[in-house]
């Protein structure tokens, strides 16, 4: 039986392994490209044969391809649109989770079909809306459109407080605590997992979109986003002389959300993990 067990157990090991190896190669290879003194786009061999720091240098040396300019419109965003989706998310997934309001139900099974709905299905409605406003080719439509959709990813953090026993709240109303002093001083510091998790999913969403931020900044070369931005170095014209400085600002955009996942794992993982026990 122990024999099995270990055999079992190896076995397991080994697939980790594998897996984790097909995982970590291409992001290796990004890393090593971005060094690459030789060469173009495309190599027969991984190891490059000189390093250097010239493809960085060209990030941030070039005017044709304001990288710089991109980060700080994407860094902007992340936080605004960071800011604001937690407030809304937290704000709604409380109040479902605590509030037992007409239609509550109702609301919850509406929000889930909605939530099956791809965002990009409205895009085009959503363009024109904020053209009718003025605001298309803004940095703040996007923060408009990142944070505007926020509330209905509500299910996990109501999951997560209806973890915390409703108890609390009666022992706290019975000393005379009001809602908002129950929700202040007993909710949100028993909260802080899921509210970093809402807040790290939230701070993702502007780095990785691509589509949403090319309809709504068009050609404005100046505000794009790093998605946009680092798409535009490796047009077919461009892509052999821009290929290793895109894998260098490939690895440059990665930094923001490694570090933040590496700071913030713990409350992560126990955010995630909470949120999922009740819906």
């Amino acid at each position: 039986m122990k024999k099995q067990n270990h055999r079992t157990l190896a076995f397991v090991y080994i697939i980790l392994i594998v897996l984790s190896i097909i995982w970590l190669f291409p992001i290796l290879w990004v890393v090593l490209t971005s060094f690459r003194g030789e060469g173009a786009m495309s190599v027969n061999y991984i190891i490059p044969k000189t390093y250097t720091l010239r493809n960085y240098k060209m990030l941030f040396g070039n005017h044709s391809y304001p990288f710089l300019a991109w980060f700080k419109n994407t860094f902007f965003v992340a936080i605004a649109t960071c800011i604001i989706s937690t407030f809304f998310t937290v704000a709604v997934a409380y109040s479902v989770s605590r509030i037992k309001f007409k239609f509550r139900n109702r609301f919850l099974k509406l929000a889930l079909v909605l939530n099956m709905f791809p965002g990009f299905m409205s895009m085009i409605a959503v363009y024109y809306i904020l053209k009718a406003m003025n605001l298309d080719g803004t940095l703040t439509a996007l923060v408009i459109v990142y944070s505007s959709g926020a509330a209905l990813g509500f299910y996990i953090a109501k999951g997560f407080f209806d973890t915390i026993p409703y108890s609390l709240d009666e022992s706290a109303m019975i000393d005379g605590a009001t809602k908002k002093d129950i929700f202040l001083k007993i909710t949100l510091p028993l909260s802080k997992p899921i509210i970093v998790y809402t807040a790290l999913m939230a701070f993702m969403v502007p780095w990785m979109d691509f589509i949403f931020a090319q309809v709504i900044l068009g050609q404005q070369k100046q505000k794009f986003t790093v998605a946009i931005g680092l798409f535009t170095m490796i047009q077919p014209d461009k892509i052999n002389q821009w290929f290793m400085p895109f894998t260098a600002g490939c690895v440059l955009i990665a930094v923001p959300i490694t570090l933040l996942f590496m700071y913030m794992q713990k409350y992560y993982v126990e955010g995630i993990t909470s949120g999922g026990v009740k819906g």
